[in-house]
């Protein structure tokens, strides 16, 4: 499975909100800038985490996007979800239908050890990333990279004046 690279945007912009003051709004264009990306692409992956309550968007010329919940309170899976869909990676087609055999009234989706198989994987791993947080990835962060909060808070203020 590919994601795409929305998510991986997405991720990084709600770490590094996560370093500003409470209630500190960021414009889509200046966390763009931070990763040198296109600003109109991240806007609307950022638009998209607004939808899903993850971050609140604050119109005006003092406005931008801000986290919506508590780090603790917002998981990787969350953030996929809000880019990616909710749907289901492996769609099953039910191709077992074509083949040979009775197929009156049979369920492929719970019949089909492929099926099950690839929904068992693709649980394991949304519950994975359910169960982190922004919060975790922030403290693993900084425990890797300690000088990173300044740093991000820093150049976020230097664009400000």
């Amino acid at each position: 499975m590919r994601m795409s690279e929305g998510v991986e945007w997405a991720i990084h912009s709600c770490l590094n909100l996560t370093w500003l003051e409470p209630g500190e709004a960021v414009p889509a264009a200046r966390l763009a800038a931070f990763y040198e990306l296109p600003a109109a692409y991240l806007n609307k992956q950022l638009q998209a985490l607004a939808r899903a309550g993850i971050l609140a968007s604050t119109p005006g010329p003092r406005g931008g996007f801000r986290l919506a919940r508590r780090p603790e309170d917002i998981t990787l899976m969350d953030v996929v979800a809000a880019i990616e869909g909710p749907e289901e990676a492996f769609r099953c087609e039910e191709v077992l239908r074509r083949g040979p055999g009775e197929h009156e009234g049979v369920d492929y989706r719970r019949r089909c050890l492929v099926s099950q198989s690839m929904r068992r994987a693709e649980l394991a791993w949304r519950r994975e990333l359910a169960g982190q947080t922004l919060a975790g990835l922030r403290d693993s962060v900084e425990r890797r990279s300690p000088s990173a909060p300044a740093e991000t808070r820093a150049w976020f203020a230097a664009l400000r004046t």
